[in-house]
């Protein structure tokens, strides 16, 4: 089947299985292990940062990082359609404790009137701002530009506030800016990105931060029972899609590409090549909102052995990625065209 939910359904390579298999391990609750040490210490020379810390996954990340930076009662600010906020199931009031203030940002771009605007000091009636997040990759496909993220670094700055980056798919943020890793997380004191997301590696992410943020992350993590003892046969495979997926990403950009474009030409169908920055391509077909079409379309695209996620309100998501090549791109291009102009 040619899986087009999401670059997390990627399945772990042959090198991965083998290194998984062979992986030394040790206890990394007592920090003993030898290959999650290892994988932290790349990812944290990847993106800048003196240390990282191996969590299970994208959302324990993030909501490890609120829970490490914001006093409980206190408030994050960050964009509306974000991942933390869309989904992750409310967790920054369950784990936390922290109230999130958000700003319309679909192209992930927090306007900075409008950031300065939210922020708060504490009073009688108003909880103090403690964090600010923003996502680079966006969770909407499009790409941040440096000059953006410094405009909320510079207003951060002014009111002595931390920035977390939820940064997922920063490795396909880098790609699309031509910029190293570094660059983009060193605009947030701390960061988290994903080994899971289009890398091939079948379980977790890594939060970066300085020494002592870490510090005080790993015993968050415990609290909240990541300790995760011989994780090394999990790490083993971090450290190959650190090593040598983040490489091929451009792969995976060129072909999402290639898709929005066909997609845009097909009458009736909204699609936006230019908004394409990354490998996720957005596209709404009205009739779909239709449950009768949409069942047909989902049926048209199962018997070309295609799985897709059901429209929301008639919009589509197709995610490309390391298990979608060539050949299964111009199978999907001859199930879109059945689908979407009969």
């Amino acid at each position: 089947m040619i899986d087009l939910r999401s670059d997390t359904v990627t399945r772990p390579t042959e090198e991965m299985r083998g290194a998984m298999a062979r992986a030394e391990v040790g206890d990394d609750v007592y920090g003993d292990d030898p290959t999650v040490n290892r994988l932290e210490e790349l990812g944290a020379g990847l993106v800048g940062k003196e240390a990282a810390l191996f969590t299970p996954s994208g959302t324990f990340g993030n909501q490890l990082a609120l829970f490490t930076w914001c006093e409980r009662g206190t408030e994050v600010v960050l964009g509306e359609e974000c991942h933390i906020v869309q989904h992750e199931a409310g967790a920054a009031a369950v784990i936390a404790g922290v109230q999130t203030r958000t700003i319309p940002a679909p192209d992930g771009v927090l306007p900075v009137e409008a950031l300065r605007a939210r922020l708060r000091k504490r009073d009688l009636h108003a909880p103090p701002t403690s964090l600010i997040c923003v996502e680079n990759a966006h969770s909407l496909g499009r790409v941040v530009s440096l000059a953006d993220m410094d405009a909320v670094c510079r207003i951060a700055a002014e009111w002595g506030l931390p920035v977390h980056l939820d940064g997922a798919r920063i490795f396909n943020a880098a790609t699309a800016l031509g910029v190293d890793a570094r660059e983009i997380a060193a605009r947030a004191e701390s960061v988290m990105f994903c080994l899971s997301k289009g890398l091939c590696a079948p379980v977790g992410s890594l939060l970066a931060g300085t020494k002592d943020f870490v510090a005080a992350a790993r015993l968050k993590r415990k609290i909240l029972g990541g300790g995760m003892r011989q994780a090394g046969i999990l790490a083993a495979a971090g450290i190959i899609a650190l090593t040598s997926q983040t490489a091929r990403l451009a792969e995976d950009h060129r072909r999402a590409k290639k898709l929005a474009r066909c997609l845009a030409r097909i009458p009736g169908l909204t699609a936006s090549p230019e908004e394409t920055d990354v490998n996720l391509v957005f596209f709404t077909f009205p009739p779909a909102r239709n449950p009768e079409e949409a069942a047909r379309i989902l049926g048209i695209f199962t018997a070309h052995g295609i799985i897709i996620n059901p429209p929301d309100e008639g919009r589509f998501r197709f995610v490309t990625h390391y298990w979608i090549g060539d050949e299964e791109l111009e199978t999907i291009l001859t199930a879109c065209r059945e689908a979407f102009q009969s």
